[in-house]
């Protein structure tokens, strides 16, 4: 039995249908007034990928915007999700670090892929995506060259870790410098302002190796890269990092449909 999880986050939906072996089709849709229309049109396009009709699948939400959502009878909360579909993929994970447009959250994962405990940071715009995005556009490049600076860069700029306005005023200054800092040295010192602040929470709940990053901004190959040098050792990250809360979603919604059906 084929079941659809999906997570709806502050900017992007995103849509998976699981089948007996994995997922088989997916969808996303950027978030706009109407969230109920662009959930179904992100279920819709994960259905028509995995060559099925709308035929009233089980269907569980999670994520920031899931109560937003008015035709969904499931839902789950994104660190529960997030447990079990990086343990869906890799058994062996035991932290997960989850970086989406608005929030980080660190989860540690138990032997059986359930949540074992959790810790969040969404009171901040500093070390999200969207905090990236703003600092690449101060600086006037595209987010990949603030990423491919950053890993070039022989020194760093030092910003701010704690906040995302004293950061942001600290890159204007740089920037406006005379001579003005390399942007290379800019964009490692965001970076790595970036993964201090991440790894600071990673500590706060407790390291514990295999470590895998998930979320949209583990595209983001310079901040891999600089977490990965601040850590001493490889973070794990899936093909396709955006989609494991919805991955876990859909996993939940089988495991109850089994329960119901025995």
């Amino acid at each position: 039995m084929q079941t659809i999880g999906i997570d709806i986050g502050s900017l992007n939906i995103k849509a998976v249908v699981l089948g007996s072996e994995g997922i088989i089709g997916s969808g996303a849709e950027v978030i706009g007034d109407d969230i109920d229309e662009r959930a179904s049109a992100a279920i819709k396009k994960a259905l028509n990928q995995a060559g099925l009709d709308e035929d009233g699948l089980p269907v569980l939400a999670t994520g920031a915007g899931s109560k937003l959502v008015a035709n969904i009878s499931q839902r789950k909360t994104l660190a529960s999700c997030l447990a079990r579909g990086i343990h869906f993929l890799n058994p062996e994970v035991r932290t997960l670090v989850d970086m989406g447009a608005e929030s980080t959250t660190v989860i540690r994962i138990n032997q059986k892929g359930k949540l074992a405990d959790w810790v969040n940071q969404d009171k901040c715009a500093s070390g999200t995506g969207l905090f990236l995005q703003q600092m690449a556009k101060l600086m006037g490049v595209s987010l990949e060259d603030l990423s491919c600076y950053a890993i070039q860069a022989k020194s760093k700029a030092d910003i701010s870790s704690t906040c995302a306005v004293f950061a942001e005023s600290e890159v204007i200054s740089h920037v406006h410098r005379n001579p003005p800092t390399p942007k290379e040295d800019i964009a490692a010192g965001i970076y790595h302002s970036v993964a201090s602040r991440t790894i600071s929470l990673m500590k706060r709940l407790g390291i514990t190796q295999d470590v895998a990053i998930t979320g949209g901004v583990a595209l983001n190959g310079g901040l891999v890269t600089i977490m990965q040098r601040e850590l001493g050792f490889d973070l794990i990250k899936p093909e396709y990092p955006q989609q494991v809360a919805a991955l876990g979603a859909a996993i939940i919604a089988r495991e109850k449909l089994h329960k119901d059906l025995t």
